[in-house]
């Protein structure tokens, strides 16, 4: 008689990975989003799980903002792609002159990625909405394939409230505006290509990552209807930021290379590498531009910020060439400043 034994072989699920059932809608997603994503990011009782989130009302116009964080490394000096995502998306509303309140949040990872890695992106987001003073009310969590995605991609939404009737946008810029930034530029980029290419560039060079809506707050409080322009030179830098406002304005801008805040460390391997500061992304910076009478007490309200320690006036705004922007080199003679030109520092944020 013939006797077959059958040695079945138990396989093995590493726990600490994200795994293509984590997606599939089943019982791994709910253990994923009810053991590790809700309870950190929101802390929202089963009971109060469902299809959309009910907000209540709010007074005023309301802003609205959506945008898609890819950054490579997800890790980086100063921050994570978690709370990258949170500030981005806060930062948008605020340059509305909005006051940011609910957060949605879709995750998209690769099979293989880390629980632990996730945790700590998690983490980092709710650390960053509850310092802004923002809820992530709702959201949604894809698993795709190993390749199909590079460790995890995050597309956060925005909406707040605003609250007054000043025309804040890019088409406001008037001549006699003093343009204000609130501090050091090119930190971000500089800080992201370090950490992606491991360069050994110093401790000081860190992203400047952060919320800047209770600064906006601020100075609207200040300024109110002499505060005609704001915006965040993330992608494209400052060069690209300023190119657009005149653009949309119908106005000529006059930077001052001289006033221009950067840090000897970011400059120095801007100059190693042939890039220019001006063209580099930064995610806690704003260019404000304020009614010249207004431009002192502005600074002033920047400046006792957080945020905004190195603040300075970088530029004028003048009638004419419509769109034309400039800047006075430290050697006094002129220079065309124009939009970037292709992909400088790809995956910046």
């Amino acid at each position: 008689m013939l006797i077959f034994i059958i040695f079945l072989e138990t396989t093995h699920v590493n726990n600490d990975l994200i795994l293509l059932g984590h997606g599939s809608g089943g019982r791994l997603s709910h253990q994923l989003l009810d053991e590790l994503i809700i309870p950190i990011v929101s802390g929202m009782p089963s009971t109060g799980q469902n299809d959309a989130a009910l907000l209540e009302s709010i007074p005023g116009r309301i802003a609205y903002t959506t945008d898609s964080f890819v950054v490579d490394p997800i890790f980086f000096p100063g921050g994570t792609i978690g709370s990258l995502a949170v500030h981005g998306t806060v930062n948008d509303l605020a340059m509305m002159g909005a006051c940011p309140l609910w957060l949605s949040v879709g995750l998209i990872i690769e099979e293989g990625f880390s629980k632990a890695d996730l945790k700590n992106i998690l983490e980092d987001m709710r650390s960053a909405a509850d310092a802004a003073g923002v809820k992530i009310v709702t959201g949604d969590t894809k698993v795709v394939p190993r390749g199909k995605a590079d460790k995890i991609f995050i597309t956060t939404s925005g909406v707040g409230s605003v609250a007054h009737n000043f025309p804040i946008h890019g088409a406001n810029a008037q001549p006699g505006d003093v343009i204000i930034i609130n501090g050091t530029i090119g930190d971000h980029g500089i800080a992201v290509m370090a950490g992606r290419e491991g360069l050994e560039v110093g401790t000081e060079i860190t992203s400047d990552s952060a919320a800047l809506n209770s600064l906006v707050a601020e100075l609207l409080a200040e300024v109110g209807a002499d505060l005609h322009v704001l915006r965040d030179p993330t992608r494209g830098g400052v060069a690209t930021t300023v190119k657009e406002i005149a653009q949309q304005s119908g106005v000529a801008i006059t930077l001052c290379e001289e006033a221009l805040p950067v840090k000897a460390a970011v400059r120095g391997v801007c100059a190693i590498l042939g890039l220019d500061p001006l063209f580099v992304a930064n995610e806690g910076k704003l260019l404000a531009f304020v009614a010249a009478g207004a431009a002192e007490a502005a600074l002033a309200v920047i400046r006792r910020h957080p945020q905004g320690a190195s603040a300075a006036v970088i530029g004028t705004v003048e009638p004419a060439p419509a769109g034309r922007v400039q800047m006075e080199t430290l050697i006094g003679g002129m220079r065309s400043v124009d939009m970037l030109s292709g992909e400088q520092l790809p995956r910046i944020c």
